[in-house]
């Protein structure tokens, strides 16, 4: 990993102290040394920038905050979650092994996801779990059973699904029938009295991504109060928990929309007066994490095609491969210093299909082959959330930055790595 950096121009996402931690790194290699074997892109998480973040969210007492691990389930990642007092949403076997791996209790780990089975829910509770979202009437049944069968009495919130008249379509269904929960209506045919080996006494709700405006977030929530108390009510439980997802956005598109925390917590605070739930859970996964990240990689060709500039480079969806999912690319910059004007480029990675396109993005108009190109808001959704696979291509490397110094946590793979 080589970088010589813009200091001039350096854009809001792209912090000094990176610059700074980049700049001595790139002094303990051998000057002019290209980058290693099979580094074609690699990953750079600020762990000391995502500490202080973490401590700001953390200072209230409004909400219980989870990080939802799929965002980024990286060893350190999570400690530095874990010293900051976060608890964690697993959906997988795998994603429980990981947190578990770094020392968290399971006291402090909550089961979600739409595909538990009662093996799963089983072997979750023989590793300590305690706390799961149920998503539908078989779940309900198999964990009560399989409660039974270990003596023990997990806390359960019943996930729910609403529909709204109006609404758009994203990750999460939005207004939208997914796989996600059940509707009010399925879990009214439920007796909460028919499982006792369970303590059924929270609902659980999340439909809505990458939400960038206050206003539109308390709109959605105080529309959600209403038909959760009438549910609980029906059901004849005592709702002492309200877990309301994530949905919590980050400025992509660097639009200047960005959401204020202080007013969620402020908007929240509300919400759990008027549900007059005891406990009131956020489960972050972006907005927790997409800051400290960025993705770097370097350009291998420049073209024009017709009357559009293209940049091709070194690594692309196989890496970052949400543009192609949402349509909305990671900010960018180039790596080294340039006074020249921005010009508009459609940024193409290595893989043959044109789903392989990173976005059409502004880049100082001087780029060349052979320049590093870095990504910012990549700490979410970035190296687990690829297609690596496809092509051959090498498997990123990754990195953090403690205590202002870089230190290399994975190291670029060949495809030899995993084929057979």
């Amino acid at each position: 990993m080589s970088a010589m950096l813009n200091t001039a121009t350096r854009p809001n996402w792209l912090r000094k102290s990176v610059i700074k931690s980049l700049i001595a790194y790139q002094q303990t290699q051998q000057s002019g040394a290209e980058l290693i074997e099979d580094e074609v892109g690699f990953f750079l998480y600020d762990l000391d920038y995502l500490a202080q973040h973490l401590s700001g969210l953390m200072q209230q007492d409004v909400i219980k905050l989870w990080f939802a691990v799929k965002a980024n389930p990286l060893s350190r990642v999570i400690s530095t979650l874990a010293q900051q007092g976060f608890n964690f949403d697993v959906a997988s076997q795998g994603e429980l092994s990981q947190v578990l791996a770094q020392k968290v209790s399971a006291d402090r780990i909550l089961n979600t996801g739409p595909a538990k089975s009662k093996q799963q829910m089983k072997a979750f509770l023989t590793q300590g779990v305690n706390t799961f979202v149920v998503e539908s009437l078989n779940q309900l049944q198999w964990l009560n059973e399989a409660a039974s069968e270990l003596s023990c009495q997990p806390q359960v919130l019943l996930r729910v699904q609403l529909q709204w008249a109006e609404g758009e379509k994203n990750p999460l269904g939005g207004n939208e029938v997914t796989a996600f929960g059940l509707s009010c209506q399925e879990w009214q045919t439920i007796k909460v009295t028919d499982f006792p080996a369970l303590n059924i006494n929270g609902l659980h709700i999340f439909q809505w991504g990458n939400m960038l405006s206050n206003e539109r977030m308390f709109e959605l929530w105080s529309q959600m109060v209403t038909p959760l108390l009438s549910l609980a009510e029906q059901l004849e439980m005592t709702l002492e928990v309200l877990d309301l997802g994530g949905g919590l956005g980050v400025d992509y598109l660097q639009t200047g929309q960005n959401l204020s925390w202080e007013q969620i917590v402020a908007d929240l605070a509300k919400i759990k007066k008027r549900a007059g739930v005891s406990e009131l859970w956020l489960e972050l996964g972006r907005f927790a994490v997409a800051e400290m990240g960025y993705y770097v990689t370097s350009v291998v060709d420049r073209k024009q095609n017709f009357e559009q500039q293209q940049l091709v480079l070194a690594g692309g969806i196989n890496h970052l491969i949400r543009p192609a999912i949402t349509e909305q690319p990671f900010p960018v910059a180039m790596v080294r210093e340039s006074t020249a004007s921005p010009s508009a480029f459609d940024l193409h990675g290595p893989l043959c299909t044109s789903l392989d396109k990173l976005g059409t993005l502004a880049i100082a108009n001087d780029v060349g082959i052979d320049d590093q190109l870095i990504f910012g808001l990549a700490g979410a959704y970035g190296f687990t959330e690829s297609m690596p696979f496809f092509l051959c291509h090498p498997i990123a490397a990754e990195y953090v930055i403690e205590q202002g110094k870089i230190e290399q946590i994975r190291v670029a793979q060949p495809a030899t790595w995993y084929l057979r």
